[in-house]
């Protein structure tokens, strides 16, 4: 048996109903280690090229890595992913909580689902078993009443969740697959396909025991993030992560308006402060994990009426609902929140296509008898929430936002393309790129169209001196934030391969391990002889997958570009930070390719590069040359 893994792949045809098991040898797992790479994997040989994302021939995976379900800080993380609804191309999202966690300890790395079920069904896994079960009974309910009718017919409250509410049903674009009511594998639509193979949920319960190489290592170094992570985290567990909301409005970096503005004038009243000290009643957290970064919400008033089982926003909520739709209003947003993690929408998403449609509105693009009737001017917080629950519905003008930018657009029409801030059709995060041009590359070429966990953060190349970490790949000069450059995508291609190996380590970004600690606890883990070197390259080797992938599908170079909002200047504010420019910024991507061992001016991935990495199996589905 592979130490460190459940050495076990479940696999799911809902078509035929049959479930078996694949038990891959240990080189699979050395070259592939999980989440990520998994997906990769599974998309490239089981997704037929062309395959409809909402069709039958789609596979969707739940896959862990070598630390989900460790008892150590930061490893209550997996991912899920599938081609994506939204973009077409490469998708994927990692969600926290328990359920990646219970996945593994039921005895099972990954669960690879294809087909569609005739009717609505859920899969139950458990201590090395798996069955589908009748799920027409939960079909239209939200995510808690789904969790409470499981837990209840299975008669175990510790049975953990990933599901999706009405929302994933009716195949919202943007629709997130829910863990725990509170976590969300929010991006890429990953919900939508979920609901397209009528699977309302997967419920996973097991016993403690994955096979560990060292456990003594393992829980030295678990007990060490334990007594410190207060020196390094406290802020986290205090004000979540919207405790940096005030301090990007400041230097004039916190998305408003739709992206129109760096600054918003309510910006106090939607932060992680303002949350703690009014409507927080409680803080949440994931598997094994002491920090306790999520926050818990009440709010019951004449207005609103906020239930805590769902949590509470995130700062990309109270950005996405807040700033971005000018509204001040914390009630509000967390009232989006809930209606967002009871249907299964991603907040971003769902965020975004509002603040759209306000400023089409604003623009006279679209009339009270598009919008139902609703004031869709920015700030209007009523409205806000109105229109979020028609998009969870698809009702009305919900509907259309539901299809995703490009067919909102279209349908709007008028210029309305103007208006969409998103890269190959996925919605930005609440992250201006136009104050950090590094990341500007980032949303650019991110195989899952414009993310922020798997990007870089300029702030780190105007450190004296630069970091250890990147002094060590060779970058010694600091530059502004506001500028592009070799060291800095030299820099770059380090730090995003790094953020992407936590994805397949189902590692959190937010636990303060050092990349020392990391290599020490996989080898703790697997019993690996492994280095940085080794788990960086894995890293790379699911970047590259995911690039292979969208070739295939049709992808090319005009698909790494921002939209065009990026290269105009905020229209107001007291920092009003110099556009991207197009230019500049594609000379850039050309070095990032070549970077990658990718043909600098197509991005295809060269056959030597692929040999590299040893994946040259992979070179079959590129376009020809």
């Amino acid at each position: 048996m592979v130490k460190g893994y459940a050495g076990r792949i479940l696999r799911v045809n809902l078509t035929t109903g049959k479930t078996w098991v694949d038990e891959p040898t240990e080189a699979f797992y050395r070259r592939y280690v999980g989440g990520n790479g998994f997906i990769g994997y599974y998309l490239l040989t089981e997704v037929p090229k062309g395959a409809d994302p909402l069709g039958p021939d789609n596979a969707l995976i739940f896959a862990g890595g070598a630390v989900t379900g460790i008892p150590v800080a930061g490893a209550g993380r997996s991912a899920v992913g599938c081609k994506s609804p939204l973009t077409g191309g490469y998708g994927e999202a990692d969600g926290g909580g328990f359920f990646g966690a219970e996945m593994r300890l039921a005895g099972y790395d990954a669960i690879v689902v294809q087909g569609k079920a005739e009717k609505p069904v859920y899969l139950w896994v458990h201590d090395g078993e798996a069955e589908l079960r009748p799920a027409e009974h939960l079909w239209g309910k939200s995510t808690l009443e789904t969790q409470e009718a499981v837990q209840e017919e299975l008669g175990d409250k510790r049975v953990r969740l990933a599901m999706i509410g009405p929302g994933g049903e009716k195949m919202v674009r943007y629709a997130c697959v829910i863990h725990d009511l509170k976590h969300a594998a929010g991006r890429t639509g990953v919900g939508a396909v979920m609901g397209s193979k009528n699977l309302k949920a997967v419920a996973a319960r097991g016993k403690p025991g994955i096979p560990l190489a060292d456990q003594d290592k393992v829980r030295e170094l678990g007990r060490w993030m334990r007594d410190n992570w207060k020196d390094k985290a406290w802020g986290m567990h205090d004000l979540g992560t919207n405790g940096g909301l005030s301090g990007l409005n400041e230097i004039g970096a916190l998305p408003t308006r739709n992206f129109q503005d760096g600054q918003f004038e309510g910006a106090e009243k939607i932060t992680g402060t303002t949350m703690r000290d009014t409507i927080l009643i409680d803080r949440g957290g994931c598997f094994a994990c002491p920090i306790n970064c999520k926050r818990v919400v009440k709010v019951d008033d004449d207005d609103y009426k906020v239930d805590p089982n769902y949590g509470g926003p995130e700062y990309e909520t109270c950005g996405a609902f807040g700033s971005n739709c000018g509204v001040d209003d914390l009630r509000a947003v967390s009232k989006a929140n809930e209606i967002c993690n009871a249907y299964s929408l991603d907040t971003i998403g769902a965020g975004m296509m509002v603040s759209f449609a306000m400023e089409c509105y604003e623009a006279g693009l679209l009339t009270k008898e598009q919008t139902g009737g609703l004031d869709l001017s920015f700030g209007n917080a009523k409205a806000m929430v109105e229109l979020t629950r028609m998009i969870a519905e698809r009702e009305g003008l919900g509907d259309i936002l539901a299809r995703g930018p490009r067919a909102a657009a279209a349908w709007i029409g008028k210029g309305a393309e103007q208006f969409i801030v998103a890269v190959k059709n996925q919605p930005f995060p609440m992250h201006e790129c136009r104050t950090r041009h590094g990341q500007a590359l980032g949303y650019a070429v991110s195989p899952t169209g414009a993310d922020h966990v798997h990007n870089f953060w300029d702030g780190m190349m105007e450190k004296e001196p630069l970091p250890d970490t990147l002094q060590g790949i060779g970058v010694f000069e600091s530059m502004p934030q506001t500028e592009l450059g070799t060291g800095k995508v030299r820099a770059f291609v380090h730090v995003v391969n790094n953020g992407w190996l936590n994805n397949h380590l189902g590692l959190c970004n937010f636990v303060p391990w050092t990349g020392d600690q990391v290599v020490d606890l996989v080898r703790g883990i697997t019993g690996w002889h492994t280095d940085r070197f080794e788990l960086q390259r894995a890293a790379e080797r699911g970047v590259t997958m995911a690039r292979v992938f969208n070739m295939r599908e049709g992808f090319t170079r005009a698909d790494d570009v921002l939209p065009p909002k990026m290269q105009l200047p905020h229209k107001s504010g007291t920092v009003n930070e110099k556009p991207v420019d197009p230019e500049v910024l594609y000379d850039n991507i050309s070095t990032y390719y070549g970077m990658m061992g990718w043909d600098p001016e197509t991005g295809v991935p060269t056959v030597a590069k692929l040999q590299d990495l040893d994946i040259e199996w992979t070179a079959q589905y590129l376009p020809k040359r």
